[in-house]
């Protein structure tokens, strides 16, 4: 069981759990086309980022596998929505749990996603007692696999064409870490 105390920060972000007022500044993101391109989803609507926001906000603590942390991601200073990020707690008995992360693209080449995703990997190795983390993610994503490997994961599969995503086959790769091989 993990129960992060909140919030918890970094030397330039604040992860915490979403609140109501997260509303516009989410929407901001998850409406956009090239956000959602890789992802399982289409741009959303106002309600439909209402929808999710509420189960966002439920998503603070890790009681058994397939619970999730999904934290929005601050800037430490002007309390800006920079993106979210989410650990998710995919094996109890085998100890293995899954990161994943959006970002707003006016925050891209901050480096603000592996400050918030370094975090993950802390409270999942650390706080969780996890065994290995992974990465999941579309393979034409280069962008997210080259900041997968920044956080010191290896690609352990390429899965072609395994799953039908918004009317076309889509390939994955897969990436992970073990504990022993995670530097904070």
């Amino acid at each position: 069981m993990l129960k992060p105390a909140y919030p918890i920060t970094t030397p330039r972000l604040t992860l915490r759990p979403f609140t109501p007022a997260d509303l516009d500044d989410l929407h901001a993101y998850e409406s956009r086309p090239d956000v959602t391109r890789y992802l399982y989803w289409d741009p959303r609507d106002r309600d439909a980022t209402r929808t999710f926001l509420d189960k966002k906000i439920t998503r603070t603590e890790l009681h058994d596998e397939g619970d999730a942390l999904d934290l929005a991601i601050t800037h430490r200073h002007t309390g800006a929505l920079v993106g979210n990020c989410l650990l998710l707690w995919t094996s109890k008995a085998h100890r293995q749990g899954e990161i994943g992360y959006i970002l707003n693209p006016a925050h891209h080449g901050h480096g603000y996603a592996t400050e918030a995703a370094r975090e993950m990997l802390r409270l999942g190795f650390d706080g969780l007692n996890l065994h290995r983390i992974t990465g999941r993610l579309d393979a034409r994503n280069t962008a997210s696999a080259r900041f997968l490997e920044k956080l010191g994961m290896r690609r352990e599969a390429h899965l072609i064409d395994n799953e039908h995503v918004k009317g076309e086959w889509a390939s994955e790769l897969i990436y992970a870490i073990l504990a022993r091989e995670w530097t904070p």
